[in-house]
C-alpha cells in the first residue's frame, strides 16, 4: 500500500511512522546469537504474514502483510535509516495445498521466505533453501537486516537506496512462483538528510505485460469522487512531493516512463545545490531489467499542472497489452483534474 507519512523522528533509533512499524521491546524468536557480529541490536520488530489471496484472471495470487487482513501485492513498503538494524518475523499462513500446487519439483520443501536486496544480513537471514532460512506452513521465523552506513575511508558507500524484498522458496529453489504470485515489496533505506515525500507509491513491472501483477484497466482503480491512495490509485495534489519505487520482476526488460514529469537520475531524483548539479542526467524514461529497482521523488504537476498523466512501459507492445496506469494530479485545493474520468476513449498504453 502507499505510505502516508505524518511524523518522522530523526534519531538513530527513530524511524518513519509507517504502517505496521512498532517499537522493539525484545527480539522474540530471534536469539541473541543471531545478531551478526558488528550489527547493532535491532530497534524495531516487524511482523510479516504470507497469505493466499484471490486469484487474478485464474492466476494464483499471494501476498505479504503486517497482518493477514491487509496482505497485498506489492506487500508493505519497509523503510529503514542507514545505521539501523531491524528484526522481521515472517509467519507462513499460505495453505500447504496451495504450496504443493505451485511446487515444480517434489524434492523442494514446502515453505516461504523473505530475501532482501541492498541491506546486510547473515546467511540465517538469507531466505534461501540451501541456507535453511525458510518457513514451513504454519511456522514463523525471524530475520535480521542491517542498513549498513557508509565507511568512506574503506571505500564503502553504505546501503541507502531503493531496493526490494521477495520470496526465494515458493515453487522453485529461487522462489519463481512466489515472486510471480505476489510475494514481493519495496525496501527503502534512507540517509538522515534525505528529503521526505508526502506519499510513496510502488510499481512493479513483470512478465505477461503486468504492472503490479495486473493489466490495465485493473492497474488503475482511481475514483475521482472518492480517491484512496493505493498502488493502483496513484494521485497527489499539485506541488506535493511524491516518491516512486519501481521494481522489475520476472524475465523481461522494460522501460519505465511517466508523462509530464522528469527527475534526476541519481539516488533520490532530487538535485542538491552542488557544483556538479548540471552534470546529473535528467530523465523521464528508464530501462529496468529483471531484479532491478530504482526510485526517485518529484513535485506532482510541477510546471505541467493537474491532469491524468500516463505511466507505462515504453516497450510499445508491453503497454498495448496492459502494462500501464495513470498518475492523477489534482489541483492544489484537492479538486480532481478537469475532464471526465474514466475517459470515453483512450487506453493506458502509449
Amino acid at each position: 500500500m502507499a505510505i502516508e507519512r505524518r511524523t518522522l523522528l530523526r534519531g538513530m533509533s527513530a524511524v518513519p511512522a509507517a504502517a505496521g512499524i512498532s517499537a522493539l521491546s525484545g527480539l522474540e524468536s530471534a536469539a541473541a546469537e543471531d545478531v551478526p557480529p558488528g550489527f547493532p541490536k535491532p530497534t524495531r520488530h516487524l511482523q510479516l504474514y504470507a497469505v493466499e489471496l484471490p486469484d487474478y484472471d485464474g492466476e494464483p495470487r499471494l501476498g505479504y502483510g503486517h497482518d493477514p487482513d491487509t496482505a497485498s501485492y506489492p506487500g508493505p513498503t519497509i523503510e529503514m535509516l542507514e545505521g539501523e538494524s531491524i528484526a522481521i518475523t515472517l509467519h507462513n499462513e499460505i495453505p500447504k495445498a496451495t504450496l504443493e500446487k505451485l511446487r515444480t519439483d517434489k524434492n523442494i520443501p514446502l515453505g516461504v521466505s523473505i530475501h532482501p536486496h541492498g541491506v546486510r544480513y547473515k546467511q540465517s537471514s538469507d531466505g534461501t533453501l540451501h541456507s535453511g532460512s525458510w518457513v514451513a506452513p504454519g511456522e514463523k521465523r525471524t530475520y535480521i537486516w542491517y542498513a549498513r552506513p557508509p565507511a568512506r575511508r574503506k571505500g564503502i558507500a553504505g546501503t541507502a537506496g531503493y531496493w526490494w524484498y521477495h520470496d526465494h522458496v515458493v515453487g522453485t529453489m529461487h522462489g519463481t512462483a512466489g515472486v510471480n504470485g505476489g510475494l514481493f515489496g519495496a525496501l527503502i533505506v534512507r540517509r538522515r538528510n534525505d528529503p521526505l515525500p508526502r506519499h510513496t507509491y510502488v510499481t512493479a513491472m513483470g512478465d505477461a505485460m503486468t504492472l503490479n501483477l495486473r493489466r490495465y484497466p485493473d492497474t488503475d482503480t482511481y475514483d475521482p469522487k472518492n480517491p484512496k491512495r493505493t498502488n493502483t490509485s496513484i494521485f497527489a495534489k499539485k506541488g506535493e512531493r511524491i516518491e516512486f519505487v519501481n521494481i522489475s520482476l520476472g524475465s523481461e526488460l522494460h522501460t519505465w516512463h511517466l508523462h509530464g514529469h522528469s527527475w534526476a537520475d541519481n539516488r533520490t531524483g532530487v538535485i542538491d545545490d552542488v557544483p556538479w548539479a548540471d552534470d546529473i542526467p535528467i530523465i523521464d524514461n528508464k530501462t529496468i531489467g529483471p531484479g532491478d529497482s530504482f526510485g526517485f521523488q518529484l513535485l506532482a504537476g510541477e510546471m505541467s499542472g493537474p491532469g491524468h498523466w500516463m505511466l507505462h512501459c515504453h516497450l510499445q507492445t508491453h503497454s498495448d497489452q496492459g502494462m500501464s496506469t495513470f498518475f492523477h494530479v489534482h489541483k492544489k485545493n484537492g479538486d480532481a483534474p478537469p475532464g471526465e474520468w474514466p475517459p470515453e476513449h483512450g487506453h493506458g498504453g502509449m
